[in-house]
Parts: structure tokens; C-alpha cells; sequence
């Protein structure tokens, strides 16, 4: 989900995160969260922030079309979707499609 870090996106993400079951959201406290996640469900902390940072730059490292000086550059949001989807699948799941 792309977007600031506002109530209507946050909703728009956990609902797209609904059918894979999560039962803990680890944030930093920023208050869409605070005022959406039960606080049993909810931890505000940084340990897990080096794990999940170092998917991220594997993530960007990865696709090339973030990155608007190369040839590979998308402009369409729907192109950005499909190449994420395409290299979580393969990546994180060990599932190439």
C-alpha cells in the first residue's frame, strides 16, 4: 500500500492484510495506528526495524523500476503492483510465477 501515513490508508492496508491471518502489527506508534489496531494486537518497538528494513533495500535492490534513472522505469501504478506481487511470490514464499 502506497501512501501517507493517514487513517484511510492505513484501513485500505489492513484491510488488503485481513485474509493472511496477522495477529501482531509492530509499529512505531504513529497514531492512525494507535487509534485502529487493538492494543492487545498492537506493539510499539524497533527491535524488529533492522529485519525488516533489510527486505526492504533487498526489495529495491531487486526492482530496478523504483528507480526513475533506469530503463526499466514504470510509470503505472498497476505495472508496480505486478512486479512487487512477482517478487515477494518468489522471494519470501519461494514461489516463481
Amino acid at each position: 500500500m502506497f501512501g501517507r501515513r493517514k487513517d484511510d490508508v492505513f484501513l485500505k492496508l489492513q484491510k488488503l492484510l485481513e485474509p493472511f491471518g496477522i495477529t501482531r502489527f509492530t509499529t512505531d506508534g504513529w497514531g492512525a495506528y494507535e487509534r485502529h489496531i487493538d492494543t492487545e494486537k498492537h506493539h510499539v518497538g524497533k527491535e524488529n526495524t533492522q529485519k525488516i528494513e533489510s527486505k526492504h533495500i533487498n526489495l529495491r535492490t531487486r526492482i530496478k523500476r523504483f528507480m526513475r534513472r533506469t530503463i526499466c522505469f514504470s510509470k503505472t501504478e498497476q505495472m508496480h503492483d505486478l512486479v512487487i506481487g512477482l517478487c515477494i511470490n518468489r522471494y519470501e514464499f519461494g514461489q516463481a510465477l
